[in-house]
């Protein structure tokens, strides 16, 4: 009997830590400009990959918000899973975070081909903070882990091109306003797991776009790709999501080898590091990672998807500490293997107006050796992938799929959000294959249906921290046509801000405070737009005057307001602290729920506040106490500067997430 693909529910449990609820507070800060690089460097470069390193780079998380309320309290908790699988494989999907492949077992040997996260715990690494390490992810959006890693996406089963069945997951990808899908499907007797991915701009203007897709693998592992030269980020802050070094360097370094070390070997490396491979036009696109017996991972795709990288945490204490936060210690770290739609995740490319971009993706397993001098090496397992799948398969299977990528979907397995659905509403866009239905429409839509339905934003029916505001340029001339309420004057001024009319931005804000019911949303923005533009005094004040009016507002404990009083504390701590006003900060302290207080992000800023007030030994008594600060971003180096502020004794291991050489 032919054993067919089967789509199945099934629940995953894990020790999990609650994602909690997102910060209210609207991003109005600009992104990190660690990811650009010089104009000089790009001399040197491909002509392509100089262009699309300028190309509209991401300034703003607009309109996402910052996900930052999860702990590092893990319970046992049931995710949601789908499976599909057929007598060769079986990839367990988790429609509700993201569409990551948590696992991916080849059952004939019964080998894990993906390094299986036993935990789920996220971290800061997201563009919008929470992210979670293993498995396969699906980043789009821009540079960077996408804000959709924790984030639910619509699954449904659809017809496949072999008449069994597909697992769409679809979704829209909000920080360039984009539809994405993934078809996947398991070929009858197939050992690789076949993907097929399109983006679509429905715009009349062009878009940038921007796509990785992430691997994770056991870091005892010997990585392979059909190259001779990688490109470097020089001396890097941060990493994971492609971030670049503090001399905004690329640079070509040899592969396998340089430094004396070979960098094929992830544990080999002293310090975390990206290495975006040269692939040679007309080379077939491929990386691989396999153990010391020469079993492994393989995953390959049609030349859409260009791009190649490895990223490792390196051998460093650091990297080691890192590996410990996002797991359970003890249970073996991960690299990354990584293909994109560029030679590097500092590019962004351009894609025309109402058109899209498809390719077709290939994992499976992959057994040849893995020792042995680098090019030979390659050439035996570039040899024996086209022994198992010819290029020319992956080929025709994306052309055979490419048609069914607009067969609508049959029974539906898991609803997204309903931010597709307005935007569908708005324009009336036909897009076959991914339908965002108005049954979608939530509470976050509901009052900008309104404001498209009849012109007018409704007023909060209740006290409450402020909705989400939409940026979009279609949505901003609707606010500035809308009676100018002030809570339409709060979400306009977000609008304008985003667009870069800062001026203008804060005349609204400014004109919203005399008859607001609610001061502190207006008075944070208007902080913010303080700090910007370099006055911290003012900026301080117009903090610790919002967080009165929260404090005075807050109507419960309940999990809404506890977010704003932990967002907006947090924010005026440090711009209390900055502008050296520390009894101020104390009085902030002190109003705070004894819950937040206890959060390892607010004991580090009372060590930071008992330090300003000169009570040092205070200060170094609470660093002694071994909390943990769960929103640590990739990268921050805050708690080791603190340290050396309070003690010349070296840094803790367990404090230690430095991930360069020669810092403090």
């Amino acid at each position: 009997m032919v054993d067919v693909t089967r789509i199945r529910r099934e629940v995953l449990t894990l020790p999990a830590a609650q994602l909690g609820p997102d910060n209210p507070l609207p991003p109005l800060r600009p992104l990190d400009e660690i990811h650009r690089v010089d104009d000089r460097e790009r001399d040197d470069m491909p002509r392509d990959m100089a262009r699309q390193l300028g190309y509209e780079p991401l300034h703003s998380l607009l309109p996402v918000r910052i996900r930052d309320g999860y702990g590092r309290t893990r319970e046992p908790r049931a995710l949601d899973a789908l499976v599909i699988e057929n007598d060769r494989l079986r990839a367990t999907v988790l429609p509700g975070l993201g569409g990551r492949i948590a696992s991916l077992v080849h059952l004939p040997t019964g080998r894990e081909l993906l390094y299986r996260n036993p935990v789920f715990q996220p971290a800061a690494f997201a563009l919008n903070g929470a992210w979670f390490s293993g498995g396969i992810e699906w980043n789009i959006g821009a540079t960077g882990h996408t804000t959709l890693s924790c984030a639910p996406l619509h699954a449904a089963r659809v017809p496949a091109p072999d008449g069994g069945e597909m697992l769409r997951l679809w979704e829209w990808e909000r920080l360039r306003d984009l539809p994405f899908q993934v078809d996947l499907w398991l070929p009858e007797g197939s050992d690789f797991l076949l993907v097929g991915v399109r983006i679509r701009n429905p715009h009349e203007r062009p878009v940038p776009t921007y796509w990785w897709s992430n691997i994770a693998v056991p870091e005892e592992r010997r990585i392979l790709a059909p190259a001779e030269e990688a490109w470097l980020p020089h001396c890097l802050e941060g990493v994971g999501g492609a971030p670049i070094g503090y001399e905004r360097r690329l640079r070509r370094v040899p592969v396998p080898s340089y430094d004396g070390i070979d960098r094929s070997r992830p544990l080999d490396s002293p310090y975390a590091a990206d290495y975006f491979y040269e692939v040679p036009d007309g080379r077939r696109r491929w990386i691989a990672a396999l153990d010391a017996d020469g079993h492994g991972l393989v995953q390959t795709s049609t030349d859409a998807l260009c791009g190649r990288k490895l990223f490792v945490w390196g051998s460093g204490p650091g990297g080691r500490r890192w590996q410990q936060w996002l797991t359970e210690p003890g249970t073996g770290g991960y690299c990354e293997i990584q293909a994109g739609l560029a030679r590097t995740q500092l590019e962004h490319v351009r894609l025309e107006p109402e058109s899209e971009v498809s390719w077709l993706e290939a994992y499976g397993p992959l057994d040849t050796p893995a020792e042995g001098e680098w090019p030979a090496v390659v050439r035996s397992a570039e040899e024996r992938l086209a022994a198992v799948l010819p290029r020319a398969r992956v080929e025709e299977a994306h052309a055979v799929w490419k048609p069914y990528a607009d067969t609508e979907p049959g029974e539906s397995l898991a609803t997204g959000s309903g931010w597709g659905a307005l935007e569908v509403l708005r324009a009336d866009w036909k897009l076959p294959g991914t339908p965002f239905a108005e049954s979608t429409l939530g509470e976050a839509q509901a009052p900008w249906r309104e404001l498209l339905r009849t012109g007018s934003l409704p007023e909060p029916r209740r006290v409450r921290p402020p909705g989400e505001t939409l940026v979009a340029p279609h949505w901003r001339d609707m606010l500035e046509t809308a009676p100018a309420t002030p809570h339409t004057e709060y979400h306009l001024g977000v609008a304008q801000w985003h667009a870069g009319d800062r001026a203008q931005a804060v005349r609204s804000w400014e004109r919203a405070l005399p008859l607001a019911p609610s001061l502190w949303p207006l008075l944070r923005c208007l902080a913010v737009a303080d700090q910007e533009s370099g006055h911290h005094e003012r900026a301080a004040e117009r903090y610790a005057e919002a967080f009165d009016d929260l404090c005075h507002e807050r109507r419960d404990d309940g999990e809404a307001w506890t977010a704003a009083v932990a967002a907006l504390g947090r924010e005026a701590l440090e711009a209390l602290l900055r502008a050296r006003r520390a009894a101020d900060a104390r009085a902030v302290w002190d109003r705070l729920l004894p819950a937040v207080r206890r959060r390892g992000r607010f004991r580090l800023l009372e060590a930071e506040l008992l330090l300003a007030e000169g009570r040092r030994a205070d200060a170094r008594a609470v660093l002694d106490t071994g909390f943990e600060v769960a929103d640590l971003r990739e990268g921050a180096e805050v708690i080791g500067r603190l340290w050396a502020r309070l003690t010349d004794e070296p840094l803790p291991a367990r404090l230690d997430f430095r991930m360069r050489p020669d810092t403090p």
